[in-house]
């Protein structure tokens, strides 16, 4: 379902100039470049964004809860249980790593991070922590990524022997960037108590100042609430969204990665947007080029993508490349059928969702220096 985009022969001129080494290989496959991209010697800085996905429906489970039938709560969660066996987070995570060892980035946006105990004595029962498995597969690539941050948003035990935490969280490369002390925020506006359940939606963000070569960005990962059981909140994000950019106002350089849950032209956008970010994605690609990051089936069988819209973003601030605007490329990964990695029944995609990742064309001038 998407477009494929060559890389242009200007963009790749450009990069040639720069040390691969500290740079990392330039994303290949769908690839849009701005047309001035070749004006100037100009270096990368790569970013991704990656919802991970717990890897089931969680609020069909949520929804049978707050219904109060004690049996369709526990057909809910069985049910659950039997589609994160078939979505196998391990086999994932190791399609994750592979996206970033390819992508290189300097900093990685991850949401849907999870921490899931699952102890009922039956064949389902885990122990899933996303970031540590995803951790371990990166190590094993020999990719230097650390944690430079996370938030924590929901915590819940819905059932005895169930419990799960969501995160966000920021990895950088250890060998490429330099940060500062991590910022979790939780948001004041949120959905809060599920009613007829002990489960409170709360959502947040995590921030880091990150320097690389002398120059400091604030970059933000946060994942914005989606509309539950057909409820429409709209508002909640659109608080949010305000609240996040808010925070962010006075880093006159910042990047907000994230699942904003909401599509081009939406209050939330415009919120972001009249903060004075730039969705990188309607500035690189040409006018018209579809942009599809969500979502295939919760069982992740699908043969083909079925993603359906835009609402994985990479906003930025203040970073212009030559002639003082935004340059660079940008694509989508995790989305081709042959991304799809062996799962217990099937193949599998890596996420429900597709990952973004912007590769923003920096002159030196503006602090970052080949090395």
């Amino acid at each position: 379902m998407k477009t494929c985009v060559p890389l242009l022969l200007a963009l790749a001129g450009a990069a040639a100039c720069s040390d691969s080494s500290v740079l990392g290989p330039a994303p290949f496959g769908r690839v849009a470049a701005s047309p001035e991209a070749a004006a100037a010697p100009a270096t990368r800085f790569t970013i991704m964004t990656q919802n991970m996905y717990i890897g089931a429906d969680v609020d069909a489970v949520i929804a049978a809860l707050a219904s109060g039938d004690a049996t369709a709560a526990q057909e809910a969660l069985l049910a659950a249980i039997d589609v994160l066996g078939r979505t196998d987070f391990r086999a994932r995570a190791g399609a994750l790593a592979a996206e970033i060892g390819r992508a290189r980035p300097h900093v990685v946006g991850l949401q849907e991070v999870e921490d899931l105990h699952i102890h009922l004595g039956l064949p389902g029962d885990d122990d899933l922590d996303f970031l540590q498995i995803l951790h371990d597969s990166l190590k094993g690539r020999g990719l230097p990524y650390k944690v430079a941050g996370q938030v924590t948003n929901l915590s819940a035990a819905p059932f005895a022997g169930v419990s799960v935490t969501d995160h966000d969280a920021i990895l950088v490369d250890s060998n490429r960037v330099t940060q500062g002390p991590p910022t979790p925020h939780t948001y004041t506006a949120n959905f809060g108590t599920v009613p007829g359940t002990q489960i409170q939606l709360i959502r947040g963000f995590v921030a880091v100042d990150v320097t690389i070569g002398g120059m400091t960005i604030r970059i933000a990962s946060t994942h914005l609430e989606p509309d539950f059981d057909g409820i429409s909140l709209a508002d909640v994000r659109n608080a949010q969204a305000s609240e996040l950019a808010g925070m962010l106002g006075t880093a006159s350089l910042a990047i907000l990665l994230g699942d904003f849950n909401d599509t081009q032209g939406s209050d939330v956008y415009k919120a972001v947007t009249g903060a004075g970010f730039t969705d990188t994605w309607a500035v690189l690609r040409p006018p018209g080029t579809p942009a599809l990051t969500c979502c295939e089936l919760p069982d992740l069988s699908n043969l083909l993508p079925m993603l359906s819209g835009r609402i994985d973003y990479v906003f930025v601030r203040g970073i212009a490349g030559p002639q003082g605007r935004l340059l660079g490329d940008i694509t989508t990964v995790g989305d081709r059928p042959g991304d799809r990695v062996p799962g217990p029944s099937y193949r599998i995609w890596p996420s429900d969702h597709a990952g973004v990742v912007a590769s923003l064309l920096l002159p030196p001038a503006q602090g970052i220096a080949a090395r």
